[in-house]
């Protein structure tokens, strides 16, 4: 299944991971959130996921909308602002 987020405010994941879990987040989660971005989106969801680290890594996604897409992988992008640069290994979906 693909998650589609339609305008991210907030994205706090490691560049790769697998096998998410997702949870709730926790109510220091959500203030965290809403003090980052000024409120608290429609959408915040968290999992936990390996990232290759001795330890699971937390994930945090904030959006005004998710949409859940069967079939398909998951996959995050967003077009690039001017004068921004992607890391090297970071490559946008091919249409």
């Amino acid at each position: 299944m693909e998650l589609v987020f339609a305008d991210p405010v907030l994205v706090r994941c490691p560049a790769s991971f697998h096998d998410p879990v997702f949870r709730a987040p926790t109510p220091d989660e959500v203030r965290l959130v809403a003090a980052q971005v000024g409120e608290t989106p429609p959408v915040v969801l968290v999992f936990e996921a390996d990232a290759g680290g001795p330890d699971r890594a937390t994930c945090l996604v904030a959006a005004d909308q998710l949409d859940i897409v069967q079939g398909v992988v998951f996959r995050y992008w967003r077009e690039v602002a001017p004068g921004e640069r992607l890391a090297p290994w970071v490559q946008p979906p091919v249409a």
